[in-house]
């Protein structure tokens, strides 16, 4: 199923721990487990095409995060800083070759009225390539991705230039926002998101450039044709829905705790005004959980309330009170961190969401993208609950969905599920990294 390199990999990735497999079924150092996935997940990543082969394009950018994640919480383990560093200077020159729709969002809209209001609808440009994202007949997000785009040689990382020994990676190449936009806007802000988690961990500024450049990109987006705010899900402008729009303010959220005070203010504007519109969107419903989307008449379309959902929000919102505090943000996010917490967990604790356990090739990644927003609520605001959804899932993950090889599957209660791919297995680790801060 993998190149000869494989072994290569593999010498590589088990430097981070000796004794691999069998210091596994024994550890119960919520940093060890986490550092030990590490050393599986580094199998999928191909230094050719800097993404995690077996995942798509926005989800090998949310791989990313999780790894910024890691390395932020075990900031003191040099070779994992190091490893950390070579990939995200590896991938922002080799990822940007295979965006599955380059130069889509550049479209000259059409102006098209609804009531007091104007707003753009999708004009073709003659630049699709087949890459489509739509809503499924169970609701579940599907991709489609241009033929062959999953094709790609195996480079292993220690091949290329950037990964010649030497002590740490101090440069990286500038790089063109429009080479991250591929026409979802959702894909654009989760890659937004991976830049500021490797600007957190090497603070080389130009990642916090390209994050900034993406972001001002997405702004075109806004308003949707409902309350005159919002942004899209997509360049076709045929879809209003939650992740979109919150990913939208957690990316506004996050720039403004880390750009100059000169340009704060921008974003702290942007993040409050998308707050405003999304509070007032109807997609929180009354349960405190919050639904995939709108109807074309501005009403909560009652879609699945996927965990992803769930998460982005959190994160967003406590990014939002560090740079402009506000006595309601944490408690809303309170709100629906509990709520979530209760309507997608097994007796256990366990999460699961409605497609489970045979999830697709994206919502195989949403579990633990409210697991790791869970644990930055947790940090700013600490509640035993959020804790006792951490471990319980952490827990699970490690002795239910793991093979002998540390390889982690799609349900975390159990029992694993082969074959493994690079979206669940670092789903997973985000909720083991998420565990690193709690125990």
């Amino acid at each position: 199923m993998y190149p000869s390199s494989l072994f290569q990999a593999l010498l590589l990735s088990a430097t981070l721990v000796p004794n691999v497999f069998a210091q596994s079924s024994t550890t119960t150092d919520p940093t060890q487990r986490a550092e030990l996935a590490l050393s599986a997940l580094q199998i999928w990543y191909n230094a050719g095409s800097g993404l995690w082969n077996t995942c798509g394009w926005w989800n090998s950018a949310n791989v990313m995060t999780m790894v910024s994640n890691l390395a932020k919480h075990d900031s003191g383990n040099a070779q994992l800083v190091n490893l950390a560093t070579r990939i995200f200077a590896n991938t922002i020159v080799q990822a940007p070759a295979k965006n599955p729709q380059p130069g889509v969002e550049s479209q000259s809209a059409t102006k098209r009225s609804n009531g007091n209001e104007t707003y753009d609808l999708f004009n073709s440009t003659g630049k699709e390539s087949g890459y489509y994202k739509m809503i499924g007949e169970d609701a579940e997000p599907i991709t489609i991705f241009p033929k062959d785009w999953d094709k790609a040689e195996y480079i292993d990382v220690k091949n290329l230039p950037i990964m010649q020994p030497k002590e740490q990676v101090t440069t990286v190449a500038a790089s063109n926002p429009n080479d991250w936009l591929d026409g979802f806007y959702d894909d654009d802000l989760w890659w937004a998101l991976g830049w500021i988690g490797a600007y957190d961990v090497t603070k080389d500024t130009q990642y916090l450039t390209l994050a900034e450049g993406i972001f001002k990109a997405v702004t075109k987006a806004w308003p949707t044709a409902c309350g005159n705010g919002g942004i899209w899900w997509s360049w076709q402008k045929d879809y209003m829905n939650a992740i979109a729009n919150e990913l939208f303010l957690s990316t506004a959220a996050h720039l403004a705790n880390r750009v100059q005070d000169s340009d704060k203010a921008f974003y702290v504007d942007w993040a409050k005004r998308e707050l405003d519109w999304f509070t007032n969107s109807g997609m929180i419903n009354e349960r405190g959980t919050i639904n995939d989307g709108l109807t074309n008449d501005c009403k909560n379309n009652n879609r699945t309330t996927w965990s992803y959902n769930q998460g982005v929000i959190l994160g967003g919102l406590v990014e939002l009170n560090k740079a402009s505090p506000d006595a309601t943000y944490l408690p809303l996010a309170a709100r629906i961190a509990k709520a979530a917490i209760s309507e997608l967990s097994d007796s256990d604790g366990v999460m699961h969401d409605a497609c489970g356990p045979l999830c697709g090739g994206d919502a195989s990644q949403f579990k633990g993208i409210f697991a790791r927003n869970l644990q930055i609520l947790h940090d700013a605001a600490p509640d035993a609950a959020y804790v006792k959804s951490i471990q319980a899932n952490a827990g699970s993950i490690w002795d239910n969905n793991r093979d002998e090889g540390n390889m982690l599957s799609i349900n975390w209660a159990g029992p694993f599920i082969a074959p493994a791919n690079a979206s669940t297995h670092s789903s997973s680790m985000d909720a083991l990294v998420a565990a690193i801060s709690v125990n």
